[in-house]
């Protein structure tokens, strides 16, 4: 039997494209065009890999060991029964469900596989944004105050306005548009009732916080992190009357390769307390939800400049192109990484946690087998 710690050699790479995405939940046509259940949202696909993306990390894959693609559909679990790589590299989201992200590290527990990125309990919980920040608030880990609301019925009468409103259960900001930041209990209203029809799920109401805006890049396990240099979004670099808010708009329709909006800066120009502050933050949150090899985790400041923490990604979008303004490959080209360093970085964080987690084992039966 091969040894946890062996070098991989042959790594399964599962990715969720939009056309994998779009075969497996039945006709495009039918999804385009409303036919099935009533209209789909219109940033359904918007977690889902490009077709550039997928290829960018695969060649980069391809550089070092051989690589077996593998769509995160309903046959990934048999495709990797029959491969039993030594490694998989995860980058699934899928599409449905509150446990989406949990699927493929849960085959690869089933199977006995070792893979890459946070484990299932921890991407689920991230997922949540109720779940998560509820355990955040335990550890006195500071984040916006906020309600849950399942029904367009059951909004408060007395909630501290400005609030964002969100999907309970979505990433890469879907549902969140430029309206989702309210400021009457009119909007509130009108919000709440929208995105609980279109999404299918509860909404998440946050106290508004009105300072500046971060995402730092992690990686690495606990307690070895290497936390990447800190990236601002520049709110004024919004088009006039944007909210000042990461919005759906912001990052995928006024934000284009072509033309791309300077609203990044990395470094982020902080004062040696407030990244002191940040990175604190950032390493408590890490250690406290459990994440692994690689993570982004966004963050902004109240009206007294003090970091919450704004959203956890353990499956981070990696957009190989410049233009693209991905926040994680450009936090990491700042700490001096090419695209393909930052990939073979993740895998050898995976590799390592592996191997030390091995020895961790050994020691304990050694220890067992002492005592008998």
């Amino acid at each position: 039997m091969k040894p946890m710690h062996a070098p991989a050699s042959r790594i399964a790479y599962v990715f969720t494209s939009k056309a994998g995405m779009l075969k497996s939940l039945g006709s495009a046509a039918a999804l385009e065009t409303g036919e099935e259940d009533g209209e789909p949202p219109p940033d359904l696909l918007a977690e889902c890999d490009s077709e550039e993306t997928i290829r960018a990390v695969q060649t980069t894959l391809e550089e070092q060991y051989i690589v077996y693609p593998v769509e995160s559909d309903a046959d990934a679990y048999e495709h990797l029964r029959r491969l039993k790589p030594d490694l998989v590299f995860n980058m699934a989201e899928r599409l449905e469900g509150r446990n989406r992200e949990s699927h493929i590290p849960t085959i690869c527990e089933i199977l006995g596989l070792a893979y890459t990125g946070s484990d299932p309990l921890t991407l689920g919980i991230c997922l949540d944004k109720a779940m998560g920040k509820e355990i955040l608030s335990y550890h006195h880990i500071a984040n916006a105050p906020f309600i849950t609301v399942e029904d367009p019925g059951d909004v408060p009468d007395h909630l501290m306005l400005p609030a964002m409103v969100k999907p309970m259960y979505e990433g890469s900001s879907k549902g969140i548009k430029d309206n989702c930041l309210v400021h009457t209990r009119e909007q509130l209203q009108e919000r709440v009732k929208e995105i609980i029809a279109l999404y299918q799920q509860p909404v998440i109401v946050e106290t508004f916080l009105p300072g500046r805006e971060f995402t730092v890049g992690v990686l690495g396990n606990w307690p070895d992190l290497e936390i990447l240099p800190i990236v601002e979004i520049d709110h004024s670099s919004l088009p006039k009357g944007a909210a000042p808010i990461y919005s759906y708009e912001a990052k995928w329709i006024w934000d284009t390769p072509e033309m791309p909006l300077n609203i990044f800066s990395c470094p982020a120009a902080v004062s040696a307390e407030l990244q002191r502050d940040i990175e604190d933050l950032v390493r408590r949150t890490w250690r406290v939800l459990g994440l692994r090899d690689w993570a982004r985790i966004d963050v902004r400041l109240d009206a007294e400049g003090r970091p919450h923490i704004l959203e956890i990604n353990p499956l981070p979008g990696i957009l190989p192109n410049v233009e693209d303004n991905s926040c994680l490959p450009k936090a990491a080209r700042a700490a001096g990484y090419t695209y393909s360093q930052l990939i073979h970085r993740v895998v050898r964080a995976a590799l390592d946690r592996k191997e030390k987690e091995h020895e961790q084992t050994v020691d304990q039966d050694r220890r067992r087998l002492q005592r008998v």
